[in-house]
């Protein structure tokens, strides 16, 4: 499979995951509900890797990156995502995310030499103005379901700050990540390392006693049970598709297409809320589809 069928199959998991990491999230709050879902991956993953002899393909050196990229992309990225989606939502906080295409472009033409340039380069504006168009004018007033999912839950500014906070960690540790990704290294091992990193780091920001790594409530089976499905689509398959996507494809291009997640979003929220998301939200999401196919066709 080419890394843009990855890349765009990792977005898919990721829409999936975003929905049902919300009410966990909200319940446990983002410090907790973080912790439990990298506990659970780290499990995930590690049996994996040594299910497919992954772990025989893992250096020391290769270790120590992947530590880095894990505490930077995961540890620090992923809790400030979901507290960004506590405060406004999945789909507004997956815009602020889809900056992490941008960050990821510039960095890889800063630090790699990529180039985006003719048909891809047009591809790439229209999967980008898509979703940005898709966002900014896809939500409905006065819904009450919606408004659930949509509504602001404390400070838009701080909202604003940790989803930007989480693109750039994103695309950090994508760019840490990537010398690592065109070795021989296994991705799952890869994976493994990085999520163990962000777990240890967790844990011992829970073990200091800080008030914010506490839940906010006590997990029981049913949210423990959401939480091991997000960790599960998220991040032991969707996260290491992605790192099979960066070992053949440019930074910059993994980053466009995997930021189409707010996009198929939107079809999602309606299956869940009943509630059709205004016409100027599809024509992002045609802007978007349409981009994607130029960028796959070249």
């Amino acid at each position: 499979m080419n890394y843009e069928w990855l890349a765009l199959a990792a977005a898919f998991l990721w829409a999936v995951s975003s929905l049902i990491s919300i009410t966990p999230s909200r319940y446990l709050g983002a410090f907790a509900y973080s912790r439990w879902r990298m506990a659970c991956v780290t499990v995930m993953l590690s049996s994996m890797a040594w299910l497919n002899g992954g772990w025989l393909s893992m250096q020391w050196d290769y270790a120590t990156v992947m530590v880095l990229s894990g505490v930077v992309g995961i540890f620090i990225g992923d809790t400030a995502l979901f507290a960004c989606f506590n405060r406004i939502g999945p789909r507004r906080g997956g815009l602020l995310f889809a900056c992490h295409a941008v960050f990821s472009a510039l960095l890889g033409i800063w630090l790699f030499g990529e180039i985006l340039q003719g048909w891809k380069l047009v591809g790439s504006m229209a999967v980008f103005a898509g979703v940005a168009i898709a966002i900014f004018f896809g939500q409905r007033q006065g819904d009450n379901r919606q408004q659930h999912w949509e509504g602001n839950h404390g400070s838009l500014a701080l909202a604003v700050m940790l989803g930007l906070t989480a693109a750039l960690c994103q695309s950090l540790g994508a760019i840490i990540a990537k010398p690592v990704m065109q070795t021989a290294v296994d991705p799952v091992a890869a994976s493994a390392v990085r999520m163990a990193s962000a777990f240890a780091a967790h844990a011992l920001l829970r073990l200091s006693g800080t008030q914010l790594a506490k839940p906010l409530q006590p997990i029981n089976f049913r949210i423990f049970a959401q939480v091991a499905l997000n960790g599960l689509l998220a991040m032991a398959i969707g996260m290491t598709l992605i790192l099979y996507a960066l070992r053949d494809g440019d930074v910059g291009m993994v980053a466009l297409l995997s930021s189409t997640s707010p996009i198929i979003i939107l079809p999602l929220l309606w299956l869940h809320t009943r509630q059709r998301p205004p016409t100027a939200a599809w024509v992002g999401a045609i802007m978007a589809v349409v981009g994607t196919m130029v960028i796959l066709a070249n």
